[in-house]
């Protein structure tokens, strides 16, 4: 490990950055603000190589090969489907050392994926940060107060907790086979409601709303807090009050609006909260049948656009 500096102090550790997008940048700036030194940082695209500028100052942009054989930790903040070629790759060009951590951050995969650069010698590590990134200087502030996925051998799970620690968040040990799960879960949770808030958004734009940003953001904000402290308890609305009226009328004025990627999603996410709401017994049966009914792909009487109670219902 070329890059390795004896002036350092003991503990702290060359760190090379391979890829320099949202995650990596500022993970690198959060291990450097720990007190160990990003000796390079692979960086391809003008975004990213901007990104190294602003948040890795002085660091020397390198090729990957490079940034490795500098690095006692080698951070891979590379997108998932990447992840298992760029390790073999590397294995077979016998750029793997043996006593360096290997760390990646992807949720998807624990660390088999590393297999190869573990045969090397290497000790692999997964560390996910369960945040999202907007990969500038904000995000350093973000991580106190978020979660870190990880997942590594026993002999080595210190190690990934302890680096977590150093970047002010918590570590939470994933099983190797549970990842996939877990992964789903954030990935449900985040980029499912950024849809969500961009749909209601295009909606409100369309009906003319000049600020939708602040006509949900409030309603939005309030909601997730409400979730998050007191769970499915927090639940309003039309379908948890088994309004079926309201949410038949809803589907009309969504199957009239052309937007069939939101009618969609509402559609979905009404049954998902209705089937939710009966388990919990949140809805009666009766309530819960006729919200479904109106949910429904072919309504309940059987006939093309009809609704329960022989209301205009949308087109088929």
């Amino acid at each position: 490990m070329a890059g390795a500096d004896a002036s350092r102090r003991p503990g702290r550790l060359g760190v090379g950055v391979v890829g320099a997008g949202r995650v990596g940048s500022v993970l690198g700036a959060a291990l450097r603000s720990a007190g160990h030194a990003v000796v390079g940082v692979s960086a391809v695209s003008e975004a990213s190589r901007e990104r190294a500028e602003n948040l890795l100052p002085g660091v020397p942009v390198l090729e990957v090969r490079d940034v490795i054989e500098r690095a006692e930790l080698v951070l891979l903040a590379v997108p998932d489907d990447t992840l298992p070629t760029l390790v073999e790759g590397l294995a077979r060009l016998g750029a793997w050392q043996a006593g360096q951590l290997v760390v990646h951050t992807s949720g998807r995969y624990g660390t088999s994926v590393l297999g190869p650069a573990r045969a090397a010698g290497a000790i692999p590590l997964a560390i996910h940060p369960a945040m999202t990134f907007t990969g500038l200087s904000l995000d350093l502030g973000r991580l106190p107060d978020s979660m870190f996925g990880i997942t590594a051998p026993a002999a080595v799970l210190p190690i990934a907790q302890a680096l977590v620690v150093e970047m002010g968040a918590e570590p939470v040990v994933i099983e190797e086979e549970s990842r996939a799960l877990y992964h789903a879960a954030l990935a449900h949770a985040s980029n499912h409601l950024v849809t969500i808030a961009a749909q209601s958004a295009q909606l409100l734009a369309d009906l003319g709303v000049q600020h939708p940003d602040r006509m949900l953001g409030p309603l939005m904000k309030a909601s997730l807090e409400n979730a998050l402290s007191a769970g499915e308890g927090a639940l309003t609305g039309p379908v948890a009050r088994g309004d079926a009226g309201t949410v038949r009328i809803h589907r009309a004025a969504l199957e009239q609006h052309d937007a069939p990627d939101t009618r969609q999603a509402y559609l979905g996410m009404a049954r998902a909260t209705a089937l939710r709401a009966l388990e919990r017994g949140v809805l009666s049966p009766a309530q819960g049948e006729a919200i479904l009914a109106a949910l429904a792909d072919t309504p309940a009487d059987g006939s093309p656009g009809a609704t329960p109670g022989g209301a205009p219902g949308p087109r088929p």
